[in-house]
């Protein structure tokens, strides 16, 4: 799903203008991304959360030339259903 099929369930299901159900989108996405950037968690009860995982430092390869490369240790972005996600999905 897109962010612009996102409005368009916006505009459909609330009878929200275009352009406001566009603003409440963008808004939205801007405070989580802000939150993540602060390293905060993002939990959305029964849907699920968006947390950090510390990935390890390890040993990659270059596809095009086989060679060995180091990667450095980094967070990532991971989301985690919640149990009636999981429950709706099957």
């Amino acid at each position: 799903m897109t962010r612009a099929e996102i409005v368009e369930a916006l505009t459909n299901h609330l009878g929200l203008p275009l352009k406001s159900a566009n603003e409440a989108v963008n808004v939205v996405l801007e405070a989580m991304v802000q939150a993540l950037r602060r390293g905060e968690e993002i939990e959305l009860r029964g849907f699920g959360c968006f947390r950090f995982r510390q990935r390890k430092p390890r040993t990659g390869r270059n596809p095009r030339t086989g060679e060995k490369v180091a990667v450095a240790a980094k967070k990532v972005v991971y989301f985690k259903p919640g149990k009636e996600l999981k429950e709706q999905l099957g």
